[in-house]
């Protein structure tokens, strides 16, 4: 078993009032062996993130790290970097002792629903897979999920579970469109999938992004925990056992021809 933490936390433009957030969301996360918080915790989206971007040793990244080591788990979260011109969009995986484990760049970017990420994101290139609290973890950000083939080739390099990361844009459907897309991601690769999305946060809703709905989703697309809108911070737990239960039940892995 892996004990995992979801941390729906609205997020402010504001990265010194995310990252008390985030602490505070941590010393509730008692007994988990990682908290995954998400998308974009640094700040909220929106052309100020050029000027908010960290390198990974700022003080954000930082401040995460000592977190970590003084609760004693691990922690998946998104942050800005400066890039050339634009910022990537990362999430960095820190162990229990808060070293930086991997920082996965954003490869989709969201250019749909009338935004354009791409103007002020330059995207990534490479999946990532990072072992952390005993399990190999591969990182999904929003848009990313709506793409099958990086699940797949998450897969292929060794994922025992998907972290999904968001700051799911609200609108027609769109709430519908994040619960079965992490439903879809998790039943086509008989996969573990914890999603984790910023809560919305009604003194800067203007922007649209945050809708909530973290939620654990087994190997079978079954729904094991599911959030809400509301913040806070739910501590589940995943089983590899029943991963290997469901693909002995549904071996579609097994069967890929492509």
């Amino acid at each position: 078993m892996t004990t995992i933490a979801l941390c729906q936390i609205p997020v402010s433009t504001d990265p010194s009032t995310n990252l008390k957030r985030a602490r505070e969301a941590l010393s509730r996360a008692e007994g988990a062996d990682l908290a995954i918080f998400p998308e974009a915790t640094l700040t909220r989206y929106g052309r100020r993130i050029t000027g908010l971007a960290e390198p990974l040793d700022g003080p954000f990244v930082s401040g995460l790290a000592e977190a970590a080591r003084e609760h004693g788990l691990a922690v998946i979260a998104g942050t800005f970097e400066p890039g050339d011109g634009r910022v990537r969009n990362t999430a960095v995986a820190l162990d229990a002792q808060g070293e930086l484990r991997a920082a996965y760049r954003k490869i989709h970017l969201f250019d749909s629903f009338g935004a354009k990420e791409s103007d002020l994101v330059e995207p990534g290139t490479e999946p990532a897979v990072v072992e952390l609290a005993g399990l190999r973890i591969g990182l999904i950000t929003c848009y990313d999920v709506r793409f099958p083939e990086l699940g797949r080739a998450l897969v292929d390099r060794g994922a025992e579970l998907f972290a999904v990361i968001a700051a799911w844009g609200s609108g027609p459907l769109k709430e519908d469109h994040w619960t079965t897309l992490v439903r879809a991601r998790a039943l086509e690769n008989t996969m573990w999938t914890a999603a984790v999305g910023q809560a919305p946060n009604p003194g800067e809703s203007s922007d649209g992004y945050g809708v909530g709905r973290s939620m654990l989703v087994d190997p079978l697309g079954v729904v094991r925990a599911d959030l809400g809108t509301a913040p806070g911070v739910q501590v589940v737990r995943v089983d590899r056992a029943y991963t290997e239960s469901a693909r002995a039940t549904l071996p579609c892995l097994q069967h890929r021809v492509l």
